[in-house]
């Protein structure tokens, strides 16, 4: 569902170019949970980037589904982020001034999901992630745990086929981490969603299907 060949990608800084990322090469099936591990600065959140078309390689191709990311139009791009990729951030980035089932509605809108059907893929999230009578609170009346759970049932809400998480454990307990990651990789699974987390969290290794270890920009192994 997924491949990378040979993806590469540079930035321009003080001292010259930069080489985020150099001849990144693998893929991932459908429904799988595949885990970006390295340090800050491997290239973990810039290779994220290019997945969900916020960055383009400056060379090799992203094919997913069978079209091939780097060729999009800016057009194209948009639509494919929309209705294609799940984003969770670590920050949650949830919208502060909406409620929890109006953040839950924004991609189903967007995606022109509406009416009952709406309104009953909303309540399923709710009950899913163990936020029942919730739908009314604000971001900011919600816990860490609370507020990231929202953020992920807000990035599957219209059932993408690949779910980018960049660090989402960062601010969470052991448990909590646990059990949210545990629910996401099963979610994805069922729904034929690729999941790709980049973390360093030790932790979420045993959890994943594949590994893919980066340094320095460069893929390491694969597991």
């Amino acid at each position: 569902m997924i491949e990378l060949r040979d993806v590469s990608k540079q930035f321009t800084a003080g001292r010259g170019h930069v080489a985020a990322l150099s001849g990144i090469t693998f893929s991932s099936a459908a429904g799988q949970g595949l885990i970006l591990a390295g340090r800050s600065g491997s290239g973990k959140t810039t290779l994220l980037n290019c997945l969900g078309t916020l960055e383009t390689p400056d060379s090799g191709t992203i094919i997913v589904n069978g079209a091939d990311l780097c060729t999009l139009s800016d057009p194209q791009r948009t639509r494919f982020r929309s209705e294609q990729v799940g984003f969770v951030f670590q920050a949650g980035n949830l919208l502060p001034w909406l409620t929890v089932a109006e953040n839950l509605r924004f991609p189903l809108e967007l995606n022109g999901i509406r009416g009952t059907v709406q309104t009953r893929r909303i309540d399923e999230l709710l009950e899913t992630f163990g936020l029942h009578g919730y739908n009314k609170a604000l971001p900011l009346e919600l816990s860490g745990g609370e507020a990231q759970r929202v953020t992920f049932a807000r990035a599957i809400a219209h059932y993408p086929a690949l779910l980018l998480a960049d660090e989402p454990t960062a601010s969470l307990d052991s448990q909590n981490s646990n059990q949210l990651i545990t629910l996401m990789f099963s979610l994805c699974k069922n729904n034929g969603t690729t999941l790709i987390i980049a973390t360093h969290d030790q932790e979420l290794l045993a959890m994943a299907d594949s590994i893919v270890f980066l340094k320095d920009g460069k893929m390491e192994k694969k597991t």
